[in-house]
């Protein structure tokens, strides 16, 4: 048994998934690979997420030590960034994996749709 944030977990895995599992979160960390993105970059990336989702999973995220946020207040409007803190950087082989992985499950049996 693992425990991990007051959480426990029956196997590895099981943590992992319960850390980047579920429709966006992982989607979410592909797009923030390449360096930090602001919240609307992220919604244009992303544009069948709702709002509302994209936020609860970022916080998520963030709650996680995965993603840092930023927010600047210097000058309106408002700027939020976000980006992959040190710990989240170590997820970067196997997000990159699951990407190539779904690569080349198009190549073989699917077909991209623009």
């Amino acid at each position: 048994m693992y425990k991990y944030k007051g959480k426990e977990y029956p196997c590895c895995a099981s943590l992992t998934m319960g850390i980047i599992g579920g429709k966006w979160k992982t989607v979410i960390l592909y797009h923030l690979l390449d360096g930090t993105l602001r919240y609307n970059e992220l919604r244009k990336a992303m544009p069948t997420v709702t709002e509302r989702t994209l936020s609860l999973q970022l916080k998520h995220l963030e709650e996680d030590g995965i993603v840092k946020r930023k927010v600047y207040t210097s000058k309106p409007p408002l700027k939020v960034e976000y980006s992959l803190t040190d710990f989240g950087k170590t997820l970067i082989p196997l997000i990159k994996s699951i990407a190539d992985w779904g690569v080349m499950v198009v190549e073989k049996q699917g077909e991209i749709v623009e």
